[in-house]
């Protein structure tokens, strides 16, 4: 990784550090989750290690499922002496709840998906479809 060797580099190589793209740090400055980087004589943005760790940071924590205001909440927990560990971990208890609930959602929905399937023949009139019938019913499924 090219972070162990420089200690400044472009947005462009921030970027490729981690594992996003240049308009992402952008917009993630305007929305306050990385601090603005300081300008180079030339204009140009100046990032560090510690700006690409907090864009592996957000990344991953939005690979979790984190939402970005989830995310800045998360970061300010992590300087937050008082509450940090436990803030973080409620914070992951609550992202977890919601995901055991979308994968209940989810499986609901699979199991409505195979029925319906399983009832489709496959072939004939199009207005006989029990897919399309069940999906047009006003009745759950």
């Amino acid at each position: 990784m090219e972070t162990a060797k420089r200690s400044a580099f472009s947005i462009g190589v921030a970027a490729r550090e981690a594992g996003v793209g240049v308009d992402t740090i952008r917009y993630y400055e305007r929305q306050g989750l990385l601090p603005q980087a300081p300008r180079r004589p030339s204009g140009y943005r100046e990032y560090g290690p510690d700006a690409v760790a907090q864009l592996l940071f957000i990344r991953r924590a939005k690979e979790l499922g984190f939402s970005l205001d989830d995310i800045r909440e998360l970061l300010a927990l992590s300087t937050d002496r008082e509450k940090g560990v436990a803030g973080v971990k409620a914070r992951a208890q609550n992202r977890l709840r919601d995901v055991e609930q979308r994968i209940h959602e989810l499986g609901r929905v699979q199991r409505g998906l195979k029925k319906l399937i399983e009832a489709c023949p496959g072939h004939g009139d199009l207005a006989q479809c029990p897919i399309l019938k069940s999906l047009a019913s006003r009745e759950d499924a």
